[in-house]
């Protein structure tokens, strides 16, 4: 694969030197400044009927385009904004052309006008070589520009709407990712984990030589030597409810035909300029399968997730004058948060679990957005996989990010097969989160009651809810 990538990148090289010098452009486009005008750069470009000419026009823009400082580059998005939409005049007259016969060729010819030129052109500058790559740095930049210039919004769906296509499941090649993968790669994998960082190559290694660890990602043909999403495995006799129990430097190894449970504990999008096209979701599934085939005693697959969103949250309510779920009693201990050694303190330790895991309850289950959506991304990202919120884990990850993020907080999702498309249908279709029957028994019958009976009995129920302790796993 990796040589026929080669052969045709040089292919790709070699026509766009000819097309170079058709256009009497320097190896950078050094006939003209970097302060000449794009604009009509890029009308050219969508003029050009030649394949040469065109492919070095399209290298010479993308390459003009890496060289612009912020503000250059913010004008260049503004450009494509403002100078390359539909063209008002075809779109009028595509309209006044269906109404006046509504049928199939005038519809298409509307939905032609309707197209923003911009689309064309980022078509045409994704024949460059290594033009996808650039174009993917491009858009990453666009997201950045867009939280400061929301009127953005529709250059990047046009983006959206391209690399929805261009990086389909259809195009996608899982990899597995082991000691062996070469060190280019191993060296990203390092860079991207976004879940649970890794400290250096021992640290690495530890995550991938052992034979009851996996590591699958997603490439793609124009990529090939760059992941866009990995996720790490492990292999277990039992549902795990901390992450060290996985990542400890003295933990015992699991001969792969012994482990029971596939654990998907860290989840790591890779291409900051691929946000919002979702590949996780393959992902799963697919080495799902691959692990059936290969070890057909596995029999449960699980998350151990985290809960990027629930500290936020709780801090919300624990600030709100009407909280959705904290009694008094609860919010007496909950101040114990506030103090930076709580977590290492056995005493307040058993004073807020109890409160804190029938809070996660109802984050899980009842709390929503503005928009109705369930808060928690990573909650989002499984459910809508078709996954069950399974456990609540208490204290499941101590690192700082965790206690921040989640104040420790983890949860696992189960990924049982032959409900996930009932479990789907019921996220998305009705906006229910399938949840076990072990954590709707944390939830608060009415606002603050439950919590408070939970707090009243003390450690006792202490002991009792951490026999069901949930924690979540991170993705993107």
């Amino acid at each position: 694969m990796n040589a026929t990538a080669s052969f045709f990148g040089d292919m790709l090289q070699t026509i766009t030197e000819r097309g170079r010098r058709f256009l009497a452009l320097g190896p950078r486009g050094a006939n003209a400044s970097d302060g000449d005008d794009m604009e009509a750069l890029c009308e050219t470009l969508l003029s050009s009927r030649g394949e040469a000419s065109g492919m070095a026009l399209a290298r010479d823009i993308l390459e003009r385009w890496q060289r612009c400082d912020d503000a250059a580059k913010r004008q260049f998005m503004r450009m494509l904004l403002l100078r390359f939409g539909p063209q008002t005049e075809l779109v009028e007259k595509a309209i006044d052309a269906y109404r006046s016969a509504p049928n199939p060729k005038a519809l298409h010819e509307l939905h032609v006008a309707a197209e923003p030129r911009r689309q064309e052109l980022i078509r045409r500058l994704n024949l460059a070589p290594n033009g996808t790559a650039m174009l993917v740095g491009m858009r990453e930049a666009l997201l950045t520009l867009k939280r400061a210039e929301p009127d953005l919004e529709p250059l990047d769906s046009d983006f959206a709407h391209l690399f929805g296509s261009w990086f389909n499941r259809g195009f996608l090649m899982l990899k597995p990712i082991n000691w062996s993968t070469p060190a280019d790669i191993l060296e990203k994998i390092i860079r991207y984990e976004a879940v649970h960082h890794i400290g250096g190559w021992e640290e690495l290694r530890r995550r991938l030589a052992p034979e009851d660890r996996r590591c699958f990602a997603f490439f793609h043909p124009q990529l090939i030597d760059d992941p866009l999403v990995f996720v790490e495995v492990a292999l277990t006799r039992d549902m795990p409810a901390r992450i060290s129990d996985l990542l400890r430097e003295d933990r015992a190894t699991v001969p792969p035909a012994e482990a029971t449970t596939a654990v998907f504990y860290s989840i790591s999008n890779c291409q900051a300029g691929l946000r919002g096209i979702s590949f996780g979701n393959f992902l799963i599934k697919q080495v799902v399968e691959d692990l059936r085939r290969e070890l057909p005693g596995l029999d449960s697959f699980v998350t151990l997730s985290p809960v990027p969103g629930f500290a936020e949250w709780l801090d919300e309510e624990r600030r709100a004058e009407n909280p959705s779920v904290l009694a008094p009693t609860g919010q007496n201990k909950l101040t114990l948060l506030d103090e930076a050694d709580w977590a290492e303190r056995a005493e307040a330790v058993a004073e807020v679990q109890p409160v804190m895991t029938a809070a996660a309850a109802w984050y899980f289950l009842k709390a929503r957005s503005e928009s109705g959506r369930v808060i928690d991304p990573v909650a989002r990202f499984h459910l809508g996989n078709g996954a069950r919120l399974e456990r609540i884990n208490f204290l499941g990850d101590t690192a700082p990010g965790a206690m921040r993020q989640a104040h420790g907080l983890m949860v696992n999702y189960l990924y049982k097969l032959d409900d996930i498309e009932t479990n789907h249908e019921a996220f998305v279709g009705r906006g229910e989160v399938v949840a076990a029957p072990s954590i709707r028994r944390l939830m608060p019958a009415e606002r603050g009651t439950a919590v408070q009976a939970q707090t009243e009995k003390g450690p006792a129920r202490g002991k009792a809810a951490k026999k069901t302790r949930a924690d979540e796993e991170a993705s993107s």
